[in-house]
C-alpha cells in the first residue's frame, strides 16, 4: 500500500511540472507578440502622422490658391461693374441716336404692324383663303416683327389687301380638298361668291380657318335656301338667284340652328305621335267613305236613267225593287215599306261619318293634354334646376306647344273632311227620300183614278 501511494505522488509531481513548463512557454510567446505589436503600432502611428502633415500642407496650398482666386474675382467684378455702367450710358446714347435717325420711320413701323395685324385677322378667316392659301403667313410675320419692315414685306401687305379687295367682288369656281363630317376627304369643285359663301352641288360649305380646311355645314339650312345654292352652282350662264350671307357665316350659322318641321314634330313625343295616328286613321276613314259614297252616287245616277229595271248594286235600285214587288198594295203600306228600306240603307251610307267628327273633336283635347303634361314637366324642371338656364326648360315647353299645334292641325282638316263626307252622305239619303216620295205619289195617283 505504501508503495502505491508513493507511485501516485511521483506521477502527480511529474504532471504538475509538465503543466508549469507549458504555461511558461505560452507566456514567453505572449511577451514576444506584445513586443512585436508595439513596434508595429509605433510604425503605423508614424505613418499616419506623416500623412496628416502632408495633407495639412496640401490644404494650406489650396487655401492660399482660393484666396488668390477670390482677390482676382473681386478685381474682375469691379472691372465688369464699371464696364456695365459705361455700357448702360452708351446704350442710352445709342437709343437716342436711333430715335433721331429713325425719325418718321418709327411711325411707319407702327402703322405697318397695326395694318398687318388687322389684315391678318380679316384674311385668315376669309373664304378667299380657301382658294388662295398661305396669305396670312407674311402678314403674321410683319405684325410680330421687331424691326422696320422691308420693302418686300410692305409689298406683301399691299398684295394681300389688294387680293382680298379684288376677290370680294368676284364669283370664282375652283377645285379644293373638302373634308367630310366623318373625316374622309375628297377633291371637289366648288363656287366662291365673293367673300360671302362657298357653295357646291350639295349646298353650302364653310371654311375652317383654324385647320385651313373646307368643310360642309353640320346641317344645311332650310330646303328652299339650300336649293338655290345647288341651282346657282349648276348654272352656267344668265342670272340665278341665291341666298348670300353678308355677315360672312354668322347668319348662315344661325339658320342652320333652326329646327325643321320634322324636328318640331318629334318634340311632341308620345302625345304628338298619338295625335298623328288619330289624324291618319281619320283620313283613311274619310278616304274610304269618299270612295264608297262616290261610287254609290255614280250608281244612283245611272239607276235614275232606268227606273223601270232596278239594280240591287245601289240603294236606289233596292228601293225600286221594293216598289216593283209591292205595286198591288195601298200607298200607306208602300210608304212604310219604303221607309223601312231607307232606314236599312242609312247605316251603310252614314257609316264612319260620325267617327271622323269624333276624331276632329278628340284631337284638340289630346293637344291640350300634351300642353298640360309639358307644363307639369316644366315646373318639375324649375323645381330641380331653377330658372337660371332657360335652355333646360325648352324641351318641356316645346312639348306643350307642339302638341297643341298638332291637335289643331289634326282637327282643322278633319272637320273640313267631315263636312264633305257628311254632305255626300246627306245628298244620297236626300235623293233616296225624293225617289221614295215620288214612287208613293205615283202609286197614290193610280189609286185615285
Amino acid at each position: 500500500m505504501r508503495k502505491f501511494i508513493n507511485f501516485v505522488t511521483i506521477a502527480a509531481i511529474m504532471t504538475a511540472g509538465l503543466v508549469a513548463t507549458t504555461q511558461a512557454n505560452q507566456l514567453d510567446d505572449l511577451l514576444k507578440q506584445v513586443k512585436a505589436d508595439r513596434v508595429s503600432e509605433a510604425k503605423l502611428d508614424k505613418k499616419r502622422e506623416a500623412e496628416f502633415k502632408s495633407a495639412r500642407s496640401d490644404k494650406q496650398a489650396l487655401l492660399n490658391k482660393a484666396k488668390k482666386e477670390l482677390v482676382n474675382q473681386e478685381a474682375r467684378n469691379k472691372r465688369l461693374t464699371s464696364e456695365y455702367a459705361a455700357n448702360e450710358i452708351k446704350l442710352a446714347q445709342k437709343e437716342v441716336e436711333l430715335d433721331n435717325a429713325t425719325g418718321t420711320l418709327g411711325e411707319m413701323f407702327g402703322v405697318s404692324r397695326a395694318a398687318a395685324a388687322g389684315a391678318y385677322g380679316q384674311i385668315a378667316t376669309s373664304i378667299v383663303s380657301a382658294e388662295f392659301p398661305g396669305r396670312g403667313e407674311a402678314l403674321n410675320r410683319i405684325a410680330n416683327a421687331k424691326a422696320i419692315p422691308s420693302l418686300e414685306d410692305l409689298e406683301e401687305l399691299w398684295f394681300a389687301l389688294q387680293t382680298e379687295m379684288t376677290q370680294s367682288g368676284k364669283i370664282s369656281k375652283f377645285t379644293v380638298e373638302v373634308t367630310k363630317l366623318d373625316g374622309s376627304k375628297s377633291t371637289e369643285t366648288i363656287t366662291r361668291i365673293g367673300t360671302f359663301n362657298l357653295v357646291s352641288d350639295n349646298g353650302y360649305l364653310t371654311y375652317n380657318d383654324e385647320v385651313g380646311q373646307v368643310q360642309p355645314l353640320p346641317k344645311q339650312p332650310a330646303g328652299y335656301i339650300a336649293g338655290t345654292a345647288a341651282d346657282f352652282f349648276n348654272s352656267n350662264s344668265g342670272y340665278s338667284a341665291v341666298y348670300v350671307d353678308p355677315s360672312r357665316g354668322g347668319i348662315l350659322s344661325l339658320e342652320t340652328r333652326k329646327k325643321t318641321l320634322e324636328e318640331f314634330f318629334h318634340e311632341g313625343a308620345e302625345v304628338g305621335y298619338a295625335i298623328t295616328a288619330l289624324f291618319i286613321i281619320g283620313c283613311l276613314i274619310a278616304l274610304e267613305r269618299m270612295i264608297v259614297l262616290g261610287s254609290m252616287s255614280s250608281k244612283i245616277k245611272a239607276q235614275e236613267k232606268n227606273l223601270e229595271v232596278p239594280n240591287e248594286n245601289n240603294p236606289l235600285g233596292r228601293l225600286l225593287k221594293i216598289y216593283h214587288n209591292n205595286k198591288n198594295i195601298d200607298a200607306e203600306t208602300l210608304e212604310l215599306k219604303l221607309d223601312e228600306g231607307i232606314l236599312r240603307e242609312t247605316p251603310q251610307v252614314d257609316r264612319g261619318v260620325n267617327l271622323i267628327k269624333m276624331f276632329a273633336a278628340i284631337a284638340p283635347l289630346m293637344g291640350l293634354l300634351g300642353t298640360v303634361i309639358g307644363m307639369i314637366m316644366t315646373f318639375q324642371t324649375i323645381t330641380l334646376f331653377g330658372t337660371g338656364d332657360p335652355k333646360i326648360m325648352a324641351g318641356d315647353i316645346s312639348l306643350a306647344l307642339v302638341t297643341t299645334a298638332l291637335g289643331l292641325i289634326c282637327a282643322l282638316p278633319l272637320i273640313l273632311i267631315h263636312s264633305v263626307v257628311a254632305g255626300k252622305a246627306k245628298s244620297i239619303l236626300q235623293k233616296l227620300d225624293e225617289q221614295s216620295a215620288g214612287l208613293i205619289a205615283s202609286l197614290a195617283e193610280k189609286e185615285s183614278k
